[in-house]
């Protein structure tokens, strides 16, 4: 039977916050006056989705938009998603808590092959037909249009087709807008679903899959006149305004503030899928990154903030707008973490920048571990920069970094796999100095894994080769103490590799797989079972023959080649030719199943840039060096935006924490409705983050990781509700009473309401020390059946009565410890029966024990003191805690 979302929203499901709407940024919009409406959806759990950069800014693009509103969804946890399916209730947003057959438009964020099984997922929860054709005679005031975008449905979209109503291909900032129109005016005027389809197929950037057919070779070509034969990628001028928004009140995978800096890469990374469909690369305006990392960390709270570009260090300005931003925030104890960044452009500028009291982890990607092999990606990168780096690094005071690796890299021999192992005991041996310890190294071997619209598209990969070397590195770095090795699984290289490069016959496989239990979260809980999922999906497909050429490798395109000639005559492959050659290219010139999406790169530019792979050539970053001739630049998709940088600042040094307390401020405050599933841990992250906002001067404490100065009396159990929670707040500077408790409550949700402030005296304990009781108000029920208000005070009055309750419970070390509940119980009386609710719940009120050295006396002990007077169970439906009882200072 369904039921209305907020009854299923309770204490019982892990982190039920993921699910309330509410967070700061939410937007509200009124539904009646909304003309389209759009559910955004993110196909992974809310603390991957509502940290992702693109969410959040196509969220609030698509909110100022007018008479539309978007709401969000994201991919539930197994215990939720049992609920919705026991209750057969269907999924829900969470801002509006709708079922998403109420909306329009449905979209889903693709950015990683596997991804798919999720997008069914919640298509099944959601109560959605599966595949267009099942769809196809439901206008869609009954069942919402389905789009995926980012960008693994951009480069590849024929796996999912079958799922897809609609596929958005690149930027969605200006696109998504135009599909938003165009509905509008297809629900005004009445169009079928096939008709609002075609007109949306006319908007540069709209592949609907419908209209086109796949040939027997895999390719796809349209199947009525009137839709493009090739469909744009849309690029947009990325606006860092839009990335300020959400903050949420769980910790997300990024917990932070994320301006974007750049929009692709030049770099012309052979291996590299996001470089050559994010093309060309456009810088944002340093003033504009500036003011909006200002803003946006005084609207947020955050107290870390990040920079994203897909190659950070090759955003010039980013020395100068890191200084900027570090020297302004000097004394909020602001960090800034980069994503994994060029080592060539690794230096003091950039490590001042994310250095300091804590500093953040550093990661770069060599990719190869020799550098015939860096050159053969076109990685552009020397073994001089990479030592260069590395050492900055430790001569910064990093103790460790991380390095990525890959293998199975085209033309890679065992001497370029062993020169992984042997660069970083080169690199250690190279950063060693008196009085240090030694430096240490987190290495990532990730297996490479062929993508399309890439050089390398053509080439084909080797399951049982990448566990070979694998071993062979296993060995290799037995002998190198200070460095811990990650391997990715190879099983899901494969199947990424499968799925990535596949044509529509895949869209079986996708679904069996996700029928049979392949969703994202099994490769993480049981690699095995996902992987069996995926295996027997595909042989009930019949397609175990074009898997196997996966795992015993297809082709390779140096076979037969030798990389040490000198005489640079170019290396023909298996079924290719040299330059000069009259050989034909069978691979290179048959059709892929992507070939009707246009990034803007010429294929033959491809097939050239692989012929230079193969000559071990290089060709240069084209935002900074001549034109590469990709065929990227011109009216379609615009040209390279690089700013000059600004002069770079000097550095005013880190962030010292204030230790100074010049006033102690005592908060009496509520936690109810909603909030009372927010958990304690998240309850202080939001405290933080709500003093961040009002600008009020807190005092930190000391250490390697100083914080604020905030000292909460006593945690509150996950879906209790209180009237009387205490907080001690200590300022480096003498506040106004009132003028704080308002510019402190301004910053909270309702829901924490903020009931009185007192200056507390410093030279006494604080509240968490002064902590001796608590009282509570219970709601209770006999799980035998009604009980009279006789018998409910005759139980409380056996347990006043009582001189002991023993209970047995487990220390932290697991020792068993009897304890005399009787000891800790100071008041207990019945307040009521509700006789006239059905299961006639009684309300009780106690004191106890409410100490932070563990003396504590839970509505669960209560409980079990009735229990055993009573001699039945008893069932507790809710608890109120009234106040906190306060001790006096000695």
């Amino acid at each position: 039977m369904t039921i209305a979302p907020e009854k299923l929203l309770t204490k019982d499901i892990i982190k039920p916050a993921r699910y309330l709407g509410n967070e700061l940024g939410a937007v509200h919009k009124p539904w009646d006056t909304a003309k389209v409406r759009w559910v955004l959806t993110y196909p992974e759990v809310y603390e991957v989705g509502a940290s992702n950069l693109g969410h959040i800014i196509l969220y609030n693009i698509l909110n100022t938009q007018p008479r539309q509103l978007c709401d969000r969804a994201y991919l539930p946890a197994s215990d939720l998603a049992t609920k919705l399916r026991d209750t057969q209730t269907p999924l829900f947003t969470v801002e509006n808590r709708r079922s998403l057959t109420d909306f329009d438009i449905l979209g889903f964020s693709l950015s990683y092959e596997l991804g798919a099984t999720n997008i069914l997922e919640m298509l099944s929860l959601a109560q959605i037909p599966l595949t267009w054709q099942e769809r196809a005679n439901h206008s869609i005031t009954e069942i919402p249009l389905i789009f995926a975008g980012g960008q693994t449905a951009t480069s590849n979209p024929e796996p999912y087709a079958d799922f897809l109503d609609v596929v958005a291909l690149g930027d969605g900032e200006e696109l998504l807008p135009e599909m938003g129109l165009i509905i509008e005016e297809g629900k005004a005027a009445g169009l079928t679903r096939t008709e609002l389809l075609l007109d949306l197929a006319q908007i540069p950037g709209v592949y609907v899959p419908q209209f086109y057919d796949m040939a027997e070779d895999g390719s796809v070509h349209p199947n009525r006149p009137d839709v493009p034969a090739r469909i744009l990628r849309r690029v947009a001028t990325p606006i860092p305004e839009y990335s300020i928004g959400l903050v949420p009140y769980i910790e997300t995978v990024h917990d932070r503030l994320t301006i974007e800096v750049r929009r692709g890469c030049t770099r012309g990374c052979r291996f590299c899928q996001p470089g050559m469909l994010t093309r060309p690369a456009r810088d944002v305006e340093p003033e504009k990154v500036v003011d909006a990392i200002a803003k946006g960390m005084g609207a947020t709270g955050y107290n870390e903030f990040s920079l994203l570009s897909l190659s950070c260090s090759d955003y010039l300005s980013l020395p100068a707008v890191g200084l900027e931003v570090k020297n302004r925030l000097k004394n909020e104890n602001i960090s800034l973490s980069l994503p994994s960044q060029r080592v060539d452009r690794f230096d003091e500028n950039i490590a001042n920048i994310i250095g300091g009291t804590r500093k953040s982890g550093l990661t770069f990607a060599p990719e190869a571990g020799t550098q015939r092999m860096r050159d053969i990606v076109n990685k552009g990168l020397t073994n001089e920069e990479l030592l260069r780096g590395v050492k900055t690094a430790f001569e910064q005071g990093w103790d460790k970094v991380k390095l990525y690796f890959m293998i199975g890299l085209p033309g890679e021999t065992d001497a370029d796999v062993i020169g992984i192992a042997e660069t970083v005991r080169w690199l250690q041996q190279e950063c060693r100095a008196s009085g240090r310890k030694r430096f240490n190294f987190n290495i990532t071997i990730s297996n490479f894994t062929p993508k399309p619209h890439t050089p390398f598209q053509w080439h084909s990969v080797s399951t049982s080769e990448f566990i070979r070397k694998q071993d062979l590195l296993r060995d290799a770095f037995r002998r190198i103490k200070g460095v811990k090795v990650n391997y990715t699984d190879v099983r899901i290289s494969a199947m990424e590799d499968f799925v990535g490069r596949g044509d529509r016959r895949l869209g079986a496989v996708v679904r069996r797989a996700w029928e049979l239990g392949a969703g994202m979260d099994a490769w993480w809980e049981s690699l095995d079972k996902a992987f069996a999922a995926w295996e027997g999906a595909i042989a009930e497909s019949d397609l175990t023959w074009k898997y196997r050429q996966i795992e015993n490798g297809e082709w390779n395109v140096f076979d037969g080649a030798n990389l040490s000639h000198s005489d640079g005559a170019g290396l023909v492959a298996s079924g290719y030719k040299a330059k000069d050659s009259s050989e034909t290219r069978p691979y290179t010139l048959s059709p892929l199943p992507w070939d009707h999406i246009d990034t803007g790169i010429d294929k033959n530019w491809l097939i050239e840039d692989l012929q230079r792979a193969l000559d071990a050539a290089t060709v240069p970053d084209c935002a900074f060096e001549g034109c590469s001739h990709c065929g990227i630049c011109g009216t379609d998709f615009g040209h390279n935006i690089v700013f000059e940088p600004p002069q770079i600042p000097e550095f005013t040094g880190h962030f010292k924490p204030n230790q100074h307390k010049a006033q102690r401020l005592r908060v009496w405050y509520g936690k109810v409705g909603e909030m009372t599933l927010v958990s304690h841990l998240d309850l202080v992250r939001l405290f933080d983050r709500a003093v961040r906002r009002a600008s009020l001067p807190i005092t930190f404490t000391g250490g390697y990781h100083p914080g604020p100065r905030i000292m909460i009396a006593n945690a509150l159990s996950l879906g209790m509700s209180s009237s009387g929670e205490i907080a001690d707040f200590e300022l480096t500077e003498s506040m106004d009473v009132a003028e704080f408790q308002q510019r402190l409550a301004d910053q909270l949700p309702p829901d924490i309401p903020v009931y009185q402030v007192e200056e507390a005296d410093l030279k006494v304990p604080a509240t968490t020390r002064l902590l001796e009781k608590a009282e509570y108000r219970l709601e209770v029920v006999s799980e035998a059946g009604s009980a009279s208000l006789q018998q409910w005070q005759n139980w409380v009055n056996q347990v006043n009565q009582a001189e002991a309750i023993w209970l047995e419970k487990r220390t932290k070390s697991g020792k068993k410890k009897s304890v005399n509940l009787r000891d800790r119980l100071f008041e207990l009386e019945l307040i009521e029966v509700k006789t006239d609710a059905p299961s006639q719940p009684a309300l009780l009120r106690y004191v106890g024990s409410c100490r932070n050295d563990g003396t504590l006396l839970r509505p669960e002990d209560i409980i079990y003191m009735v229990e055993q007077v009573g001699q039945q169970e008893f069932q507790l439906l809710h608890s109120h805690r009234q106040r906190l009882i306060l001790g006096e200072a000695i």
